[in-house]
Formats: C-alpha cells, structure tokens, sequence
C-alpha cells in the first residue's frame, strides 16, 4: 500500500486533521505518534533492528470518559508492539504520551505456545519477495516451466501462513509466497498464477525454509486488466446524477464529535480496526439517550476450502495479521463518497513508529433513502415523509481485495452496518474445461477456490445505560388445538441469555431470530424495557471442520453471536496475535469463565458476512458483494421519531408533470 500525500481540498468537501486531541476518545494525531517514537527510543527500546508492526490508543476506562469535562486534562496512552527483526523476539509497550514515560513493557511469548506473532511490516513484503526470488530451488523451479524469461516482473506475494505446527515453523516468524507473472510492472498479478510453486520463507534468517514445485499446470494467459483503456470506449448512455445541497449538510462536526438530527457520536480511527464510532446517543426530547458505548469491525478471517497443496493452508485474518486501518485508502470525492462530503483525516504508525497520515480516509455525507413512511388516506389523501441516512464509511485494500466498511444512522433510530466486499478474487490455475469441486473455472485457466469472508463487529451496547440484558427472539408456530382453535395463530418466544455459555448463538432466519438488548432499569410508555434489536442476515458461519487448525484459530467464525461482560483488554476475537497462532485465543478463552450476562455492561460479537462461490462474472474484477447487520430500536421510543419531518411535498413535488415529463418527486423513488 502507498499513502497519498497531503491534497487540496475538493469542492463540496470539508476535512477534520486533528493537531492535539481535545478529548479522551479523539484519534490518535501525528505528534502523539511521533511523542511516543521519542519516549521508546529514549528508553532503548528502539534499536537499530526494532520495528513497530502495531501502534493502538490506548482506550479510556468508561469512568474517565463519563467523567471528562472540556479543557481538563488528558493522559494519553497508547500500547506498541516491538520486533526485532534481527532476532524475531516481540515485546509490547505501553506508553503515556502525555507523561512522556513508559507505563508498561513486556516480551511476548512468539516461542511457547500458542505462539502468535506481531502483524506484518510493510517491509517484510518486499523482503520476502527478494528472499523467492533469490532462491536457487524457486528459479530452478521457474526454469522448469519454462518460465526463467519471466522472472523479472513476477510477483511472490506475502502470504500470512496459518498454523499447522510444523518442526521448521513453530515459533519462528514465517510467510508463505505464491508466484503470478506480469507482462509489465504495472499488470494485474492476479490472473497469472503459477501454480504448484509455494515458498515457505523465515523472516528473521533470511532464508527460505523449504520450496515446494508441484505440476506443470499452463500459466493462464489472458490479461486480467480492468482498467477503462483495456475495456474500449466507455458508454455514453448514463446521464448524469447531481447530488447538491444548497445549503448544506445537516450534520455538525467538532473536532471528533458529529451531530445529526438525533444522533450524537465521535468518529474514531485507529491502524487494526479502522474506523469506530464512539459515544453512540440518540436525543429523545430534551434527553440524548445512550444506545451503543463503541462500534467497531476488529477483525474477519478469510478461510479458502481448497484441499489443493497451494491453498489448502489459506486463512487471512486481515485486521490481525495485515491490519485494516494501517491499509486504508485515502479516498477520492465523487468516486469513493458522493455528494456535500466531510472528510476525517487519519494517523497510523509505519514500520519505524513514524506517523504516517492518510488523508481523507474516513468519509461522511447524507444520502437520500426513498421512503421512510406513507399512507393514502380513505379520502385519497396522502401523507409521505423521505428517509435519508448519515453515511459513515472507510475502505482498506488487502492484497487483492478492498473492503469497504459502511455504519448508516437513520432518522427513525436504525442503525445498519453494510461490509461491501470488491477486488480481485484469489486465482489459481487448471486445465481449461475440467472440474474441480473445491474451485470453479471462471475464466480459461483460471480457477478460484471457495472461500469465505466473515466479519466480526464488536458492539459495546449501552442500551439506555451500562445495565443491559440480552433475549433472544424467535416467532414461533402454534399447533392447531386449545391455543390455537382455527390453525392460524402464532405467537413470538423470548429466551433470556443470562451467561456467557448461553449466549453463543446461531441466527435462524425461518423463525426471524433477533437478539434483543434491554435496559434492566428503564420501562417504555406501555411498561416494557426500552431496547434494540439485533437483526443478523443469517449467513453461513466458518464452513471448516472442528478438526482442522482454522477452526480453532478462527472459532469466533463458528457462531453468529457471542456475548461477553464487558472486560477493557477484551478486544479482539481472535486474540491479540492471530498470526501463526495455534488458536484458541479470543473469545472461546473469554466465554470459558461464563460470566453472568444479566443486567450488566454487555458486548456482543457479531459474524457476517459472504459465503463466496466465485462466478464469470466476478471476473477480472469482483462487483461489490453486500453484507451486514442492523440495529434496530424495539420499545427504545414511544412512537415514531421521524413524525415531525417537514412534508416533502412542499418541496419537491411539481404540479402534475404533462405527458413525458417529470412527476412527484416525493412520492416515488423508494
């Protein structure tokens, strides 16, 4: 990944770059990254051969944030972790940047088990591929192919190895490196696998561990460029689509903090998750109301079920392993985000620990959304109002895909999270016109293995408060009989979830299963708990076998919902260091204390997200594959909120239009 440099201001667009944090939730700003470089290195920590593969904030405790008040003061932290590139050994930091001290330092155990290893460098990549490409075995292997004369443009792209406990690999820093051809520098890799050749490599040493050639499967020769220029002349028939607000957004924005109608809430960024929403309210009268404390997408596993020797061993955890937020693209107004835009710069460490900023790498703006309500009355009256949603969005690209990460806030108190999966599916190479059952052909030669990608958002809910309680909600039917005495009758059950045990959940889309949080203090106008549904999709979960070693470093992936109490170091569901990891880590260890879960500061664990079966029309790039959740409010109001929206009539609506001309503009449309 290249970070763009500093660019000029667009029209219609507006940038938040933050100088010096103002309150305990702010992102972390280049000088805090920088301050805390200074600290390390003064402390000796940062050694010539010592990199930084992860700088996080340091999260606030709940008490200091409730408590924080404008202009008092704030000591900020934030938490690194440290390689020696020389020697592999890993150590994690944890530094006041505001005291200039070093709180907390500590190795980490890379070489017991479980193991686990530091994300990787940016730096490693390119190591790695001079490491291949050095290697006698992977030029006698490409000689064999009669491929030496395309040596010099060939990509080895770095791939994170999974954990199968291997002599020559446990506890050691290790990448895997599979090999596709381009014709020049620029070219897509990706349509041009070599396959059978994988190079198992040891970062720390230097040197190849072993290679594995195996085949002589034809190289696919047709180009995967999807640029504009390889496709011909672009069509002419789309018309044009203003999107214009003349007197600008709706929303509000102070420093980290944005208002929106009802909503209230500050934008955060950090390199592993990327975006987070903070403070999550929603103003009720003269009350803003607490819905959610933190939102965040902190990791997704990407498992290939391919049982061939070149991908068997493929499980990306992206946020983990590669992180989501050091990857993230500064995005472009009227491509990424469309319309009046406000833009959130962000800060991340590089491989040294010097901050790096990606310029408008977080993108906020309105959307129309068709409809939110309507009637027609018996007197042919009718009544519509037209939904909008505040978009709050950041997109990474990992290797061959981007991801885009999408949180909506509605006027009725929704709140909708949309993961939008793109890029280049993951090639590998067949003989044209068979049958593979674990990859189909989607191209002459080119075969893609099924996979999965399953996202985890982690939602510190804070329904009405800390106090919350989790049901989960099922309709059910009723047999014909005493209950039910004409057969059509049909009621809902609601199943408390009281312990960790409990709440580790399947969705069950057939009975329309939701997961209710409740406030345990505070009762809605007709006597019940204000509370938010959970509405899943209902996709497939991890779809490898408990005896396989993705399982057990992906168990998060085994259920759509988890719950937890609330515990500060609880942050990621994998754990901290998925990379070559023997698993178990993250929620499984968590949900083993089967903490009680009734009317107390609960999380829930959310998997989604596309079970992927490529397509030819996924090919040479993937149109946007939509997954996600939603939030809904369930008794956390009296009665719709969006009744006193103006009438859209008054505005855009025209008199009847003549014939072939324009009509309402309010009535249709959504």
């Amino acid at each position: 990944m290249t970070h763009l440099p500093d660019t000029t201001h667009t029209h219609g667009a507006r940038v938040s770059t933050p100088v010096d944090a103002a309150h305990p939730l702010d992102p972390l700003t280049a000088d805090e990254i920088a301050a805390a470089r200074e600290v390390l290195a003064a402390a000796g920590l940062l050694g010539e051969t010592v990199r930084v593969p992860q700088l996080l904030p340091v999260e606030p405790s709940k008490e200091e944030v409730a408590a924080w008040e404008p202009g008092a003061s704030l000591d900020r932290r934030v938490v690194a972790t440290l390689l020696d590139r020389a020697t592999g050994a890993a150590a994690e930091a944890v530094v006041s940047v505001t005291r200039r001290e070093v709180d907390r330092h500590e190795p980490l155990g890379t070489d017991r088990p479980p193991y686990g290893q530091p994300q990787y460098l940016f730096e490693e990549y390119d190591a790695a591929a001079e490491i291949a490409k050095a290697s006698p075995e992977w030029r006698a292997a490409m000689r064999r192919r009669g491929l030496d004369d395309r040596v010099e443009h060939a990509f080895c792209a770095p791939l994170a190895p999974g954990f199968f406990g291997r002599e020559d690999e446990v506890g050691r820093r290790v990448i895997r490196s599979l090999t596709f051809l381009r014709d020049h520098p620029d070219d897509s890799p990706w349509a041009h696998p070599v396959e059978g050749l994988i190079v198992h490599i040891d970062l720390t040493e230097g040197r190849v561990i072993r290679v594995e050639d195996d085949g002589d499967v034809p190289v696919p020769a047709a180009s995967g460029d999807y640029s504009l220029a390889a496709q011909g002349p672009a069509r002419t028939s789309l018309k044009p689509i203003e999107i214009t607000q003349p007197e600008g957004p709706s929303f509000a924005v102070d420093g980290s903090e944005v208002t929106w109608e009802n909503w209230r809430f500050r934008v955060g960024f950090n390199a592993r998750e990327g975006l987070v929403l903070n403070t999550v309210t929603f103003r009720d009268g003269d009350e803003d109301r607490p819905v959610m404390h933190r939102g965040s997408v902190p990791e997704m596993v990407v498992p290939y079920g391919d049982t061939t020797p070149t991908r068997f061993w493929i499980s990306y955890f992206d946020a983990g392993e590669y992180l989501l937020g050091k990857n993230a693209n500064s995005l472009a107004l009227g491509c990424d985000c469309l319309g009046v835009i406000h833009y959130f710069d962000g800060f991340v460490a590089d491989d040294h620990g010097h901050p790096v900023k990606i310029p408008q790498v977080v993108c906020m703006h309105e959307e129309d959304y068709g409809i939110l309500w309507k009637h027609t009355d018996l007197a042919g009256k009718a009544e519509v109002r037209r939904s909008r949603r505040l978009v709050i969005s950041y997109f990474a690209t990992i290797g061959n895909y981007d991801y885009g990460f999408f949180w909506y806030l509605y006027l009725d108190g929704t709140i909708q999270v949309e993961a939008k999966a793109t890029g280049i599916v993951f090639a590998g190479a067949g003989v044209p016109g068979t049958a593979n059952p674990h990859a189909p052909e989607i191209a002459p030669g080119v075969f893609t293995p099924v996979h999965q990608h399953l996202f985890c958002a982690r939602l510190d809910m804070a329904v009405d408060g800390e106090d919350n309680t989790l049901h989960e909600v099922d309709v059910v039917g009723i047999p014909t009989g005493e209950d039910n005495p004409y057969g059509n009758a049909f009621t809902w059950r609601s199943t408390p979830l009281t312990r960790e045990s409990e709440a580790a959940r399947l969705a069950a889309p057939a009975s329309g299963r939701v997961w209710e949080v409740a406030s345990a203090h505070r009762c809605n106008h007709v006597g019940r708990p204000t509370a938010y549904h959970l509405v899943p999709q209902g996709g497939p979960v991890l779809m490898a076998q408990p005896e396989s070693t993705v399982h057990g470093r992906a168990t998060f992936a085994t259920k759509h919902l988890w719950a937890t109490a609330f515990d500060p170091a609880e942050r990621f569901p994998a754990g901290d260091y998925p990379n070559a990891h023997a698993g178990g880590a993250g929620l499984p260890a968590w949900t083993a204390a089967d903490r009680d879960l009734d009317g107390t500061d609960l999380v829930l664990w959310h998997v989604f997200g596309p079970t992927h079966v490529p397509r030819p029309e996924d090919w040479p790039i993937m149109p946007v594959d939509y997954s996600g959740f939603t939030l809904k409010p369930y008794g956390f109001l009296d009665r719709n909120p969006a009744l006193d929206l103006p009438d859209g009539a008054a505005s855009h609506c025209a008199p009847a239009a003549a014939e072939g001309g324009a009509g309402c503009g309010c009535g249709c449309g959504g």
